[in-house]
């Protein structure tokens, strides 16, 4: 099925199964990113990481649909739109997550980002009139709900000794501009209907104009602090894990999932995330699952299946 297709209405829909399923495997996927980066942190910076990431997928996908580079294709009739879509997936929204980790905490930084649902239902509503419903702002509420629970560990107490610093700020504007893309994915132009015809092509559009931004962050991350690449079959193995599953095969379902269900849907299972790294860690780390990472995982479908119903 072509990415064409697949594009349906962004409002309140019922969810089918293929959708939820194509929309669980991301946040799975990003969590496994997640937990492999932390690992990986002491070989490579955090943009240089994220730069080879894009640059082994970018080799990956050119046999399968370079001809979307050629200087004829209808692709550089579109550059502005694909540089934004750039900016806000691969590039931009890693870069300001690994800002934000300079400066604040890791349960900051998920408990902030957890507001990507109600950042889908506000720019669904300002900005393509997509109305919010009751049943969907009370989904959202559940679903964050979850999200806390994983991260004060089912310690509500823990949540008084936050403190925001200026990185929950460039988390913020990550989830926005996540929720921007997203909508951006449902909303295609009709002189991109070419390359969305095959997903592999639309990728690499992606892919090829949001390594100019990761270039442009990795310059300034080795001229104004300590790059660092230390080569070595760990560092290549975790990159090509990291290129294949959550780069390519992460944001292939992704797209596919938002065409399915729409970008109001799909933000709530972002807030898998969290509950599927908390999990993985816990696995890498020898440790038994806790009772309230069921009581999240409950909230935060509860707050999806309750969304997505008419």
């Amino acid at each position: 099925m072509t990415q064409t297709s697949e594009l349906r209405g962004s409002g309140p829909a019922n969810l089918s199964l293929s959708a939820a399923a194509l929309l669980t495997l991301p946040p799975l996927l990003w969590a496994g990113n997640a937990v492999v980066g932390r690992l990986v942190a002491p070989l490579v910076s955090p943009m240089t990481l994220n730069l080879l990431r894009w640059l082994i997928a970018c080799v990956i996908l050119l046999p399968m649909a370079g001809a979307v580079l050629r200087p004829k294709s209808p692709l550089w009739q579109q550059w502005r739109r694909f540089l934004l879509l750039g900016l806000l997936s691969t590039s931009g929204y890693n870069a300001l997550l690994y800002l934000a980790l300079n400066t604040s905490t890791p349960i900051n930084v998920t408990l902030v980002g957890a507001s990507t649902p109600v950042w889908m239902l506000l720019i669904g509503r300002y900005v393509y009139a997509q109305p919010i419903s009751g049943r969907q702002m009370l989904g959202a509420a559940l679903s964050i709900a979850g999200v806390v629970l994983v991260m004060c560990r089912g310690d509500w107490a823990q949540l008084t000794r936050l403190h925001l610093v200026v990185g929950d700020v460039y988390v913020l504007l990550a989830s926005m501009g996540w929720a921007y893309y997203s909508w951006l994915l449902a909303h295609p132009t009709p002189e991109s209907a070419p390359i969305r015809a095959d997903w592999a092509a639309f990728l690499l559009a992606q892919i090829v104009f949001g390594l100019v931004w990761s270039a442009a962050f990795t310059g300034a991350e080795w001229a104004t602090t300590h790059g660092r690449l230390q080569l070595g079959w760990p560092l290549g193995a975790a990159l090509l894990f990291i290129a294949c599953g959550p780069a390519l095969l992460a944001y292939r379902s992704w797209g596919a999932g938002v065409g399915r269900a729409g970008p109001a849907v799909a933000g709530f299972f972002i807030n898998l995330t969290p509950l599927f790294t908390a999990l993985l860690s816990s696995a890498v780390l020898g440790e038994a699952p806790q009772v309230f990472h069921g009581l999240a995982f409950a909230l935060i479908v509860s707050g999806i299946v309750l969304s997505s119903r008419k």
